[in-house]
């Protein structure tokens, strides 16, 4: 009986200071985030802030790594020369009939034009028929899935993989009042979540053609800026590959403000979990198979699936600040409720709702 009570007596006393430790990162956590949203505008006008030091260099196929984060969920990389001029010419040869305004996901699966983000964008069709024969656009792209994969263990291939993105930015002068620019966002989910099959996972930013005044890449979170050099190209990765959570606003980025001159990159988005008969336009921008978002016919005998909806959130929960006509509330009603299941879930709150009709 003794000996009971002192166990209860620890244990309420542990999960009462972890809870207190909890609360302290957690505040920690968003005293960092305010402060980096704070700070963002400064540093991207500051035009004598060079790139963040690296934590420590090495080198990839004879090109200079600079490893700016190495979290397990978070990693940042910056490699010198890693396209070419010709291979540059080729990608903007090919985007310049086909450029069109930029867009962003729209918070409810699809994508719209927003004020966030202002620049030219076209999607590269890669060649990978004409690889052998030594096609420009074709050897870039292999030579980014080839740096993926020395970064991380997923034997990532080019099948069902986005496009590569040719994106221009352009300066007009520090009186332009809505400059080219693209505002603090995650490419992939930043919410600590576990992974999505099929979502990004990681992104390459190479750069063409830099601009005289501006244009640099901020991760406000990670204190990281990174001031463009031709050629070269800033890497990021935003998963952990053995717990297979996301990062959490680590590698949240932005494209400061083109100001003089024009900002050309070329962009790859990777996804994991994609290939030819699941291609990354199979997936919306809420990272739900278009398939699995519009089939509700239930179970049979050939499938055993459950109708379900797997953890996610309605809207942004990542506690960003929020991008105006996005989702920002939800009301679920029930009409009908069934015999067995169809509980809603909160789980990172604990709280569990039984259906009531």
């Amino acid at each position: 009986h003794v000996l009971d009570t002192l166990t209860a007596c620890v244990q309420k006393g542990v999960a009462t200071e972890i809870e207190r430790a909890n609360e302290e990162i957690a505040f920690q956590a968003q005293v960092r985030k305010n402060m980096a949203s704070q700070l963002e505008n400064y540093t991207c006008a500051d035009e004598t802030l060079n790139t963040t030091e690296a934590k420590r260099t090495e080198t990839w196929r004879g090109k200079k790594v600079s490893v700016m984060i190495d979290r397990p969920a978070s990693k940042i990389h910056t490699v010198e020369n890693f396209l070419t001029e010709d291979e540059c010419k080729a990608v903007e040869d090919a985007a310049r009939p086909i450029l069109h305004d930029a867009t962003v996901a729209d918070g409810s699966g699809g994508s719209h034009k927003s004020d966030s983000r202002k620049a030219k964008q076209a999607g590269i069709k890669v060649h990978w028929d004409k690889e052998a024969d030594g096609d420009l656009i074709a050897r870039l792209s292999r030579r980014v899935y080839d740096y993926v994969n020395h970064v991380l263990p997923f034997d990532i291939m080019e099948d069902g993989q986005e496009d590569l993105m040719s994106i221009q930015y352009f300066g007009r002068g520090p009186e332009d009042e809505k400059p080219d620019r693209y505002m603090p966002h995650c490419d992939g989910d930043c919410n600590g979540m576990l992974f999505k099959p099929g979502n990004r996972m990681a992104t390459i930013v190479m750069y063409c053609e830099i601009p005289k005044v501006g244009g640099a890449t901020r991760f406000r979170n990670s204190n990281v800026h990174i001031k463009p050099k031709q050629y070269a190209a800033t890497f990021f990765s935003y998963i952990d590959s053995e717990t297979m959570k996301m990062d959490d606003g680590f590698t949240e980025h932005s494209g400061c403000p083109v100001v003089e001159g024009e900002k050309k990159i070329v962009t790859q988005w990777v996804r994991l979990g994609v290939d030819k008969e699941n291609p990354w336009n199979s997936f919306n921008t809420l990272g739900i198979k278009y398939t699995d978002a519009e089939n509700n016919e239930g179970c049979n005998e050939e499938e055993d699936q459950p109708d379900r909806y797997m953890p996610h959130c309605d809207g942004d929960c990542n506690g960003m600040l929020f991008k105006p006509g996005n989702r920002m509330a939800t009301i679920v009603m029930y009409c009908e409720i069934p015999k067995v299941g169809g509980a809603t879930n909160f789980r990172n709150s604990g709280i569990h709702i039984k259906p009531k009709q």
